[in-house]
């Protein structure tokens, strides 16, 4: 899954893609690059960022959601806004990638009870304005599952189908670095649920912080994609159903060649 931000805030590459025109461009990019799906999304969900109106999310994205889709892309909304969902649906997107899980609007079950659309439900306790203070956990990954097995029930009783259903253990949001280590290392457990599994680790600010600078500082964005490439292989080796990053090519690169191990006799 390929990151289309059209944002001027993201925390990876906010205002690069701003202009559809440009977005669209960077989607084609990643869809030569190998991408399966293109993530759209107007909204930067980066620790602290501040929420754009309805109306300036559907401005950034729906331009880009008919171009992408019209070009033959599978697109997936990021929003957490059920008009904004149902509006890029109608203009070509076949998945919703909600990373408040169906929490922050309460429109969002009913929008899409009863359809076949694919749903991401990530581990979600806040908007990302003060996200990080709800970031405690007895046992991150036994509270994420429960969380999130949770809302799958609570999702299905309004009206989605489990097997619409896929989870994302929400690293980095409500997470503190380790948090975010335990739940790769123990993905099996997210597995366990018995749903597809996607992972976002791409360019978090725990791996800028696995590796900083000289003077301490995280090293930036832009320099964390080895990183999420050795996330991206933990992930495939652990089964799950997709990975949600920004650098494509390398990552198609990284799971072509483990899988060619995989593969070998």
């Amino acid at each position: 899954m390929g990151v289309v931000n059209v944002t001027p805030d993201s925390f990876s590459d906010g205002g690069l893609w701003f202009e559809p025109e440009a977005a669209v461009a960077h989607g084609e990019e990643l869809l030569e690059q190998g991408a399966d799906i293109l993530d759209v999304g107007g909204e930067s969900t980066r620790p602290g960022a501040e929420r754009p109106s309805q109306e300036e999310e559907l401005r950034r994205v729906l331009p880009v959601v008919r171009a992408l889709t019209s070009a033959g892309a599978r697109v997936s909304i990021d929003t957490m806004r059920a008009e904004v969902a149902l509006r890029a649906l109608e203009a070509g997107a076949s998945l919703v990638n909600d990373v408040s899980g169906g929490l922050a609007d309460p429109g969002m079950p009913g929008a899409l009870a009863g359809t076949d659309v694919p749903f991401v439900v990530m581990h979600w306790r806040g908007h990302s304005a003060d996200m990080q203070s709800r970031a405690v956990y007895d046992d991150v990954v036994a509270d994420v599952c429960r969380e999130l097995r949770g809302q799958v029930d609570t999702l299905v009783e309004q009206g989605l189908r489990r097997e619409q259903l896929l989870l994302d253990p929400g690293l980095g949001f409500a997470k503190t670095a380790q948090h975010n280590w335990s739940l790769l290392r123990h993905l099996d457990a997210l597995q366990g649920l018995g749903l597809p599994v996607l992972v976002g680790a791409s360019r978090k600010g725990f791996l800028g912080r696995l590796t900083p600078l000289p003077d301490g500082r995280p090293r930036p964005a832009a320099d964390r994609d080895a990183a999420t490439v050795a996330t991206s292989v933990v992930a495939a080796q652990a089964g799950v159903w997709g990975v949600r990053v920004h650098n494509v090519r390398d990552t198609v690169d990284a799971l072509r060649a483990v899988a060619a191990v995989e593969d070998a006799p």
